[in-house]
């Protein structure tokens, strides 16, 4: 191989790895704005529409269910067809569900809404494998980056969805339907992955394959636990803190300044994790840290101290974001490839985003029955000790298939 040639392959590779980085970040960005642009508009789109309160909650509980649901088939769908065309495809579902949701009609709303939920719950799942599989030495860097960009367009989705209706003509659907330029230009971006021959994921024999059995494993049960707590925690914290703060005596303009205080901490958080818990030998100690910041921002909610809110809500940030990033690396740190973690993501993301679903409908009738904010807190606490000790467990140097295979022994050795 002649210089030039060399030079020319290094350039090449240079480029494809910079296009894969950006098209990660922009894929990121889309998973969560499409929800988050909902929230502040659900009046008008209530209004206009004349539906009752419980069926407009379903716009953001349905792409939740569609979460909990498809999560654990993506997998499968990439070993056929490969995880570059699995995202791709998933992309395009997004745009159509993003136009259709902002044609007017509950109809048109709702299938929008759940071809939105099914494509964001593809990225969810198979992102962090492809972080895996692409960047092995600079996964907590990615990871940070991903959970960043992806936290940074949701936080803008909440702000500027009502403004944005306010610009001429524009409504409740055509601030909804912008954002889905942002998924054209992740498409474009993600385009040349497409050209990726075969499954992306690496091969593995059908015994190994048999031995690893992610539903018998401790290990891949504990980190299932992890993000559906902390799924639960986050969600119910973003339906009812401004209930709970108004109760304590707060307006809704400072409410509201308490939960964008929340989302602001969650941002750094989640760049630093990661790339400090890729650098130990295990997590446990800062997963202790984080569900601690838990129960100490819970139990500031619970003493119903208005003084105390403010901290509070940067621990509750902090350990949200420390927790999302955590389970984020727990996928790719407790497996040993890309299809492995693409599974391990799939089956956590199915639980965690159907106690995400349920937590805050419980949390409400909590209220409903008791009457006070008290049962309610109380209960995130004791989620707050169950996210400790899934971390403990989960924060222990291994991998799922170590464990798994383990139990398959035991399991032969009852038979015999």
């Amino acid at each position: 191989m002649s210089k030039q040639t060399g030079i020319q392959t290094d350039n090449n590779t240079t480029r494809a790895s910079w296009l894969l980085l950006i098209g990660v970040i922009l894929i990121g960005s889309n998973l969560r704005v499409p929800i988050t642009s909902v929230g502040a508009l659900i009046t008008f789109i209530r209004d206009d529409l004349g539906i009752s309160n419980s069926v407009a909650g379903l716009i953001t509980t349905l792409p939740l269910l569609a979460f909990a649901v498809f999560s654990p088939f993506t997998p499968r769908i990439a070993r056929k067809i490969g995880m570059e065309w699995t995202i791709g495809l998933s992309m395009m579902l997004l745009i159509a569900g993003i136009a259709i949701r902002s044609i007017t009609g509950i109809g048109f709303l709702f299938i929008g809404t759940l071809f939105i939920g099914l494509a964001i719950a593809v990225g969810n799942v198979l992102i962090p494998a492809i972080i895996k599989m692409s960047f092995p030495f600079k996964i907590g860097l990615m990871t940070g980056i991903y959970a960043v960009f992806m936290n940074i367009f949701g936080a803008l989705g909440s702000g500027l969805s009502v403004p944005a209706s306010s610009i001429g003509n524009m409504g409740w659907q055509g601030a909804l339907g912008v954002w889905g330029l942002l998924a054209v230009i992740a498409l474009l971006i993600w385009t040349p992955q497409l050209r990726k021959k075969g499954d992306s994921s690496p091969k593995v024999n059908v015994q190994t394959e048999q031995k690893t059995n992610l539903w018998r494993s401790p290990l891949a049960w504990a980190v299932t636990v992890f993000m559906g707590g902390q799924s639960l925690a986050f969600y119910t914290l973003i339906t009812w803190m401004p209930d709970v703060l108004n109760s304590i005596g707060y307006n809704a303009s400072t409410a509201g300044w308490m939960v964008f205080l929340l989302q602001a901490a969650i941002i750094p958080t989640t760049l630093v994790m990661p790339m400090v818990a890729e650098k130990m030998k295990n997590q446990v100690g800062l997963a202790i840290g984080a569900a601690v910041m838990f129960i100490i921002g819970f139990s500031g909610l619970l003493l119903g101290n208005m003084a105390f809110v403010p901290v509070s809500a940067i621990l509750l940030g902090v350990a949200g974001g420390s927790c999302f990033s955590l389970s984020m690396m727990f996928f790719t740190l407790r497996t040993r490839d890309g299809k492995e973690a693409a599974e391990l993501s799939g089956m956590a993301q199915s639980f965690g985003y159907l106690l995400a679903a349920v937590g805050p409908v419980f949390v409400g009738t909590l209220y409903d029955i008791s009457g006070s904010w008290t049962m309610p807190i109380a209960f995130l606490i004791v989620i707050s000790i169950i996210i400790l000790i899934a971390g403990i467990i989960s924060g222990k140097e291994g991998l799922v298939s170590d464990r798994s295979k383990q139990q398959h022994k035991r399991d032969l050795a009852g038979v015999n």
